[in-house]
C-alpha cells in the first residue's frame, strides 16, 4: 500500500484517501482461532509478510475484491455484489425448498422422505411432545427460519379463502402454480386416501341422476313411443348404488385416518360445495327408485334421513354468505356453488313423493331464492370477488341444473307443468344454448374427475325437458327431449369409460392432491441488505465525518496564526 499517498498535508480537500479494507467476517468465524505460520526462523523481512491465517479462508475460495478503497469513492464497491442474490430463484413446487419438510435438513427421527403425517388426524397434537426440538436444533432451525415461516403456524389453521385463488388453478382450482411452493413432496406417490379428492362424489351424481333420466323414459306418457325396457333403469340404480357405497366407504377412511386434510377440502372455495353431493345423491336414488322395488309410498323417514344433513350444512354455509367476512358470497362464488342450492330442489321433489307438500313448498322457496342470489353474483362478477381462473369453465355447466331442478319441483309440488315451471324451463335451456354454442370452453383439458361436472346438469335438462313434453306434447318437445337425453347418456357412457380406463388401466385418475398441501401464506424471502457492502457504507460515513472535522480545525489554526 502506497503510505506516500497518506501522508500528504489535510488541508488538500481534494485529497484521495486509500485505507486498507479487510472483509466483515460474521460473528461466529470471528470466534474462531487463528492459526499462524509453523516456520517461526524465518528473517525479520519475512515476518513482516506473515498475516494470520482463519480457519473459513483456508476453505472458501477467494472473492474478487478491491482492497484498495479511497474514502471519496468507497461506494463504488456496493456495485461488486454477487449478481446470483438479487436474482429471483423459482420455487421448485416440491416440498423440499422448505426447511422443515426437507429430508435433506432434517436431523434425528424427521429425517424421512415424506411427512404425510402432518394431515393425519390430531396429528398435530400427537406430535407436540415428540418432536420438542434440543438447544442445538433450535440454533440450526432459526437459521433456516428466515424463508420457511410460513411452515411454522399449525396445518390444520384454516387457509384465507383468497389464498386458494391466489395459488391454485385447474378446472376446479387442483393444480399449483408455478410460483408456489407445497408441504408436501411432488415427486413421490402420495397415499391413495390423501389422493382421493370429495370430487369423486361427482360420479355418483351422474350415475344417479342418469337412473332419475332412464326411469322417466321407461314411464313418461311423451317417451312411450321408445318403449325403454324398465331393466335399463335399474342396472342404473344398482350401478350408482354401487358406486355411492364404494366412494362413501373411501372417504369415510380418509376423514379417520387424514381429517386434516378432509378440513383443508372444506375450506377450498370449490370443493366445499360437493360436501353436499353425497345427500344429493341419496335423495335422487329415492326419487329413481325402479317400479320393481318402489313402494306403494316412500316414508318420510327417509327424506329426513337425507335432507337433515343437508339442511344443517346449509345453513352454515348460508351463514357465511350472509354474516360477510372473508367467505362472504361475493368472494367465493363459483359454478361449483350451484351444488349448495339444486340440492333443495331435489329435497322439494323428494319431500312432494312422501306427501310433505308444505315442507317441499318451504325447501323450493329457499332454494329459488338463493338460487338468484347466487346467479346474480356470478353474473355480475364484482370487484370484491376473486378472480375465476381460465381453466374452471367446465363447471360452468352447473348453471343448468338449479333451474331444471327448479322446474321439475314446481311441477312435482303443484302435479302441474304450469307457468313457474315452463319459466324455470326456458331459462334453463337458453343458458344450455349458450353454453353448447360456446363448445371451446369445454375442450383442451386432460381428464380428469371434474369433468363429471357435464353430466348431472345435462341429465336433469333432460329430465325437465320430458316433462315439459308431457305438458306440451309435439313433435318439436318429443324431439328436443329425445336429444337431450341421447347427449346426456353418451356422455356419461364415454365418462364411465374413461374412468374405469384411468382408473384401473393407466393409474392416473387420483394424481397427487396438490390443492390441500398449499402453504397459508405465499412464502416470499425478503432482501437483506449485504453486510458486508452496510459493513463499508457506514465506515466510510464515519470516516468522511471525521475527516472533514478535521479540515475545519486545521483551517481555524491557520486563521489564529
Amino acid at each position: 500500500m502506497n503510505n506516500g499517498a497518506s501522508a500528504t498535508s489535510p488541508h488538500n480537500s481534494f485529497q484521495t484517501h486509500f485505507l486498507d479494507i479487510h472483509e466483515v467476517l460474521p460473528e461466529d468465524e470471528e470466534e474462531e482461532g487463528v492459526i499462524k505460520m509453523e516456520d517461526n526462523k524465518v528473517t525479520g523481512s519475512k515476518k513482516g509478510l506473515q498475516k494470520p491465517i482463519k480457519l473459513r479462508e483456508l476453505k472458501r475460495p477467494q472473492r474478487s475484491f478491491n482492497r484498495q478503497v479511497s474514502l471519496e469513492t468507497g461506494f463504488s464497491v456496493l456495485g461488486v455484489e454477487s449478481k446470483a442474490k438479487d436474482e429471483k430463484k423459482v420455487l421448485r413446487r416440491s416440498g423440499r425448498s422448505f426447511g422443515g419438510f426437507d429430508s435433506a435438513n432434517r436431523v434425528g427421527a424427521e429425517a424421512r422422505k415424506g411427512d404425510f403425517n402432518i394431515f393425519r388426524t390430531k396429528s398435530t397434537l400427537s406430535k407436540q411432545n415428540s418432536l420438542l426440538p434440543t438447544r442445538k436444533e433450535k440454533e440450526m432451525e432459526t437459521q433456516r427460519a428466515e424463508g420457511a415461516t410460513g411452515l411454522t403456524e399449525p396445518v390444520n389453521k384454516s387457509v384465507p379463502v383468497g389464498r386458494y385463488f391466489d395459488a391454485l388453478r385447474g378446472p376446479e382450482l387442483d393444480q399449483v402454480k408455478d410460483s408456489e411452493d407445497i408441504l408436501l413432496p411432488k415427486d413421490e406417490i402420495w397415499p391413495f386416501l390423501l389422493r382421493f379428492p370429495i370430487n369423486c362424489f361427482g360420479i355418483c351424481l351422474g350415475l344417479s341422476s342418469q337412473a332419475v333420466l332412464w326411469r322417466a323414459l321407461s314411464t313418461s306418457p311423451a317417451t312411450k313411443f321408445l318403449h325403454v325396457t324398465p331393466f335399463i333403469n335399474l342396472s342404473l340404480w344398482l350401478l350408482a348404488l354401487a358406486t355411492l357405497i364404494s366412494v362413501s366407504i373411501t372417504y369415510l377412511l380418509k376423514c379417520i385416518h387424514y381429517f386434516e386434510a378432509v378440513k383443508r377440502e372444506y375450506f377450498h372455495p370449490v370443493r366445499v360445495n360437493f360436501f353436499f353431493a353425497p345427500w344429493v345423491v341419496c335423495m335422487f336414488l329415492a326419487i329413481g327408485l325402479p317400479p320393481m322395488l318402489e313402494p306403494a309410498k316412500l316414508h318420510p323417514a327417509i327424506w329426513c334421513a337425507f335432507m337433515g344433513p343437508y339442511f344443517f350444512l346449509e345453513l352454515k354455509i348460508y351463514g357465511q354468505w350472509l354474516s360477510g367476512g372473508k367467505r362472504r358470497l361475493c368472494k367465493v362464488a363459483n359454478p361449483s356453488s350451484h351444488l349448495s342450492v339444486v340440492g333443495n330442489f331435489v329435497g322439494a321433489i323428494l319431500a312432494s313423493k312422501v306427501g310433505w307438500i308444505e315442507a317441499a313448498k318451504f325447501l323450493w322457496s329457499i332454494g329459488f331464492a338463493h338460487y338468484i342470489v347466487v346467479f346474480v353474483t356470478l353474473y355480475q362478477r364484482l370487484p370484491t370477488s376473486e378472480a375465476l381462473p381460465k381453466e374452471l369453465h367446465p363447471v360452468y355447466s352447473m348453471f343448468i341444473a338449479a333451474p331444471s331442478a327448479a322446474s321439475i319441483a314446481w311441477g312435482s309440488i303443484y302435479s302441474e307443468f304450469d307457468g313457474c315451471s315452463r319459466t324455470c324451463f326456458f331459462i334453463a335451456l337458453f343458458l344450455y344454448i349458450s353454453l353448447v354454442v360456446r363448445i371451446n370452453f369445454f375442450t383442451g383439458f386432460r381428464f380428469s374427475v371434474a369433468w363429471w361436472s357435464y353430466t348431472f346438469p345435462m341429465t336433469t335438462a333432460s329430465v325437465a325437458t320430458i316433462k315439459y313434453a308431457e305438458q306440451v306434447p309435439s313433435v318439436l318437445s318429443k324431439g328436443l327431449a329425445l336429444c337431450l337425453s341421447f347427449m346426456s347418456s353418451t356422455m356419461v357412457s364415454v365418462l364411465f369409460v374413461s374412468t374405469l380406463l384411468h382408473a384401473f388401466f393407466w393409474n392416473t385418475l387420483f394424481p397427487n392432491d396438490l390443492a390441500i398441501a398449499i402453504t397459508k401464506k405465499r412464502l416470499v424471502k425478503e432482501k437483506k441488505p449485504f453486510k458486508k457492502a452496510y459493513d463499508i457504507k457506514r465506515w466510510t460515513k464515519q470516516a468522511l465525518t471525521k475527516n472533514n472535522s478535521g479540515d475545519k480545525e486545521f483551517n481555524g489554526e491557520n486563521k489564529v496564526a
